[in-house]
Formats: C-alpha cells, sequence, structure tokens
C-alpha cells in the first residue's frame, strides 16, 4: 500500500480517543469496532504508526508545522501551516451594531427622510416579526456626522473617535452577511457554525486542536462585560462558549467581575492548600478507576479540569491584580479600566491572558439592540467600547504582540435603514437585517487600511465582495495555522467542522 493510499486509509478509519471511548458505551460500535481495529493494525504493521488511541485529526494531516515547544495539549501535527497569530481576541458586541451610523457612511439617505424604502430595494426579503406588519418602511438616516481618518481616507463615525484613529491598523469589512434574523439563531450560528445549539463553539475549536501555552490558565476565556445601553439586553447562553459534542475539557472558562474571578476557585472554609491537594489526589484515583470501568472520555475531562482549577488558585489571582500595570497603559483603556466588569476592564484582562499564553479570549458586550430608543442608548454603547477597543490595539503594539494577536470586532448582524415603527424624534431605532453588516479586522497578517466589500446606498444589500460569517470563521482559523476543512471531529456519523457542510472559504484579501 503506497503512503498516500494508506494516509487515506488512516483518515477514514481513525477516530479520536475520546471518541473511540464513547463508542465503547454503544452496541451498534461493536460490529464497527472490530473492522476497524483489523484495519488499525494492519496500517501500523505497514507505517509504524501510532497506535489506534491517536485522534484522528493527527493522522489525517499534513507534517504541517511543529507545535510551540511550549504548547501544553492540542492535537499532534497542528498547526496545518505557520500560523500568522498565536493567539486571538474577539469583541463581540451581543445585539448588532448599527453599521450605517458606525462605519458604513450613506450621506445620501438625508434626501430619502422619512421617505418609503424601495420595493427595489428590498425585494420581497424577510423580515422579522416587530416590522413584518407595517405599512411603511420610513428611512431614517444616520444622524451622525461622519468624516475622512487615515491615509486612506476611511470614513468613521463622530461617535467612534478613537477608533477612526485606528484605520490604518485595521481591516474594515463592510460586507459581512448572514441568515439568521433573530438574536439567539444569528449568535449561536457566528459563534459555533450553526443556528442550533449542540455545535462546537469557535474557542472549542481552537482549544481542542491548539491548546495553550499556559498550563496554569484555560485556553479558552470568556468575559461578559457590563453596559450602559439598552437596558432589556439579549441573553447569552453559556453554549456560545461551550464545548458542544467535543469534551467538555474544552468549553470557555468564564471570568466573572465580582467575588471569585471563577466560581468555587477559592478554598472551602477551614480547607488548605494541601488538604484541597489530598483530596484532588483521593478523588482523580477513584474518577481515574472509573474511566478504566466504563471508558466516558467526560471522566477524563473531569479529572483535568479538577487539576486546571487547582493550578488557577494561584494563576489567576495574579492576572485579576492589576497593581503592576503603569498609569500611561491604564490610560490607553479609559477612565473605567479600573472597575470590574467593565469592557475596559475586560480588554485590558485580554491583553493580560493573551501575553500570559491564552489561546482565544472572548468578550461579550451587550445593550446593541437598538430598535426605537437610538439617538440615547448607540452613544452610551460607543462610549463604552471605543477607546478601550482602540486602546487594546495601541497596548498590543506597543509590547510587539499585534504581529501575533489577531483581534476580531463585531455583532451578530446589522440593522435596517429604516425605522422600526413610525418615524419620529423619541422613536428612532431600527431592526434587525442580516444582508449586510461590519466588523473589523486587525493584526496577525491582516491587511492595515483596507475597506473590502461595498453595500448599496441604503446600506441594505451587498454590491460588492461579500463575506458570509462561514468565511469570517474560516479566515480566523487559517490565520491560527488552521485549515478549516481538515479541522473535523467525528459525531453522529459526520466529521464536524466549524464552518459546516456548505461552502466557506479564508477572505485571502484581507491577508497580507
Amino acid at each position: 500500500m503506497s503512503r498516500s493510499s494508506a494516509q487515506h486509509a488512516a483518515d477514514l478509519i481513525n477516530a479520536s480517543e475520546a471518541q473511540t471511548r464513547l463508542s465503547q458505551l454503544t452496541r451498534r460500535s461493536l460490529f464497527s469496532r472490530s473492522g476497524a481495529g483489523l484495519g488499525m493494525a494492519a496500517l501500523a504493521s505497514l507505517e509504524g504508526t501510532a497506535s489506534a488511541a491517536e485522534p484522528a485529526a493527527a493522522t489525517s494531516l499534513d507534517a504541517g508545522s511543529a507545535p510551540d515547544s511550549k504548547r501544553v495539549g492540542g492535537l499532534p501535527n497542528l498547526p496545518h501551516h505557520p500560523p500568522a497569530a498565536k493567539r486571538a481576541i474577539y469583541l463581540f458586541m451581543s445585539g448588532a451594531p448599527s453599521q450605517m451610523d458606525m462605519w458604513d457612511h450613506k450621506p445620501a439617505m438625508a434626501d430619502w427622510f422619512d421617505k418609503d424604502l424601495p420595493e427595489s430595494i428590498r425585494q420581497g426579503q424577510r423580515l422579522t416579526t416587530m416590522t413584518s406588519g407595517q405599512s411603511r418602511f420610513p428611512i431614517a438616516p444616520s444622524i451622525y456626522q461622519f468624516a475622512p481618518h487615515g491615509a486612506n481616507g476611511t470614513m468613521a463615525s463622530e461617535l467612534i473617535p478613537h477608533m477612526a484613529g485606528k484605520v490604518d491598523e485595521i481591516s474594515l469589512v463592510k460586507s459581512m452577511y448572514t441568515e439568521a434574523i433573530n438574536h439567539d439563531p444569528a449568535i449561536t450560528y457566528i459563534c459555533t457554525g450553526n443556528q442550533l445549539p449542540g455545535k462546537a463553539s469557535l474557542g472549542s475549536w481552537l482549544s481542542y486542536g491548539l491548546g495553550t501555552e499556559n498550563a496554569n490558565l484555560p485556553a479558552f476565556v470568556v468575559m461578559t462585560a457590563s453596559w450602559t445601553g439598552r437596558k432589556q439586553a439579549q441573553a447569552l447562553y453559556n453554549r456560545l462558549w461551550g464545548s458542544g459534542y467535543l469534551p467538555s475539557r474544552y468549553q470557555g472558562v468564564a471570568l466573572r467581575s465580582s467575588g471569585d474571578p471563577v466560581l468555587y476557585l477559592s478554598n472551602p472554609d477551614g480547607i488548605d492548600s494541601r488538604v484541597r491537594r489530598r483530596m484532588l489526589d483521593t478523588l482523580a484515583e477513584l474518577n481515574g478507576e472509573t474511566l478504566r470501568r466504563i471508558g466516558d472520555p467526560e471522566t477524563d475531562a473531569r479529572i483535568a479540569q479538577y487539576e486546571m482549577a487547582f493550578r488557577m488558585q494561584t494563576s489567576v489571582p495574579d492576572l485579576a491584580d492589576l497593581s503592576d500595570e503603569p498609569q500611561h497603559v491604564l490610560d490607553l483603556y479609559g477612565p473605567d479600566v479600573l472597575k470590574p466588569g467593565t469592557y475596559a476592564n475586560c480588554c485590558l484582562m485580554s491583553r493580560r491572558l493573551a501575553e500570559r499564553g491564552v489561546r482565544f479570549t472572548q468578550i461579550f458586550h451587550r445593550g446593541w439592540d437598538q430598535h426605537g430608543a437610538l439617538p440615547k442608548d448607540l452613544p452610551n454603547q460607543c462610549r463604552d467600547t471605543d477607546q478601550p477597543s482602540a486602546g487594546l490595539l495601541t497596548d498590543l503594539k506597543q509590547r510587539g504582540m499585534l504581529d501575533d494577536t489577531l483581534v476580531v470586532w463585531g455583532g451578530e448582524f446589522g440593522r435596517t435603514i429604516y425605522c422600526q415603527g413610525k418615524l419620529t424624534k423619541t422613536n428612532y431605532g431600527r431592526d434587525h437585517h442580516p444582508k449586510c453588516f461590519t466588523v473589523w479586522m486587525a493584526g496577525a497578517g491582516v491587511r492595515r487600511g483596507l475597506v473590502h466589500g461595498e453595500t448599496d446606498e441604503f446600506s441594505y444589500n451587498i454590491v460588492r465582495d461579500g463575506v458570509h460569517i462561514r468565511d469570517l470563521n474560516a479566515t480566523i482559523l487559517e490565520r491560527m495555522g488552521i485549515d478549516h476543512e481538515r479541522l473535523t471531529y467525528p459525531f453522529q456519523g459526520l466529521d464536524q467542522k466549524l464552518t459546516g457542510v456548505e461552502k466557506a472559504r479564508v477572505v485571502r484579501e484581507l491577508l497580507v
């Protein structure tokens, strides 16, 4: 058998260690395991490969570039190619920022005030139940001033003066789109690759594939920031950072803004570190015996999580102690930086996590769902996020970290140019709009000063260079050294992928 033939066979029959153990629990797997075992033995004798316990993804990859010598965990032979980013920070604006009030300048709309959106523009597109019964769709032009910035004169709103000063550092993508039109499926879609719950999140895929550079901190950390905009914000469910069908050790760990940064991290009253260590050792023995008898991979994950929690008792308090940050760095993030739980504080924490080797950090900032009180709420949201986002880029660059740290900013979809309900001074808002919205990316070999894609004069349809949310996720993985087509996990008879079964592409135009 040729090397290529054997490699192809291994692709088809190997399974990850966790999945192999899990399959032992099912009667259906009895027959398939018999055949697979013979195949594995044959391949091992021909090629001298690893045993059947080796993860499937490891045998389906080219040699690629060797993992970092400091790396803990991850799959063998990942990354697939030399990564531009060692780590990533995702600034997620939950609720959908209004693109035409921040980045997508549409000056012609001033002449359309309170006129109906033409049917030739709407084209019978799907509407939410909040506006589908309206008899009119009155145009609500942006009330904010725009000005050119940077070497290329990129237009940016007065609401974001700090990020306007960073346009030469970012790639601005004005042509994002999705199919989901309501918040929960839309956020689930962009975070996990599917509108239905149960899939693994982006951060979990990165944790599974690439591991971490710090054994004392999780590979994937999540923070939910406080906000000052619309108080009736959409709920955030932990499936957005969950591991889905991947073992639970790869789910995101949420840092809290009050009390213990991580739940149950402190020792109970009357228990010191030595006692807790003995307790964990005994518990590990019991769990190890359960693992040997039953083979449930979640038992193995539980052992690893207990150990991580013990190590985090030292690492997390050091992480959260900002007393070593000089004033000039604190000033980058704005006046709220020392208030736990604020977006500014979360941005600084994300930089501290990145420099400690955490693979993926995701900050969720809620309150962007401006259906009616946009003139009141949107400026508050921008004040929360504008300076800290720009400060994060500056801080990373000053430390020499922006070259290998990918930063992504965006929400789950966009907003309509027309007003929800009757257009008045007190009811000036926008409905959900999946057909076009704006994100930006920076660092890690992302082109600087680029504006990619274009929408029509109503910011309603894409007229050039559309980028689906699957393409965005494929591009994020590519920057981390991963081919999105080749990072898979066997579940329910399919090789699951973050980008799903539909076509997705890396947006090479954004990359140097």
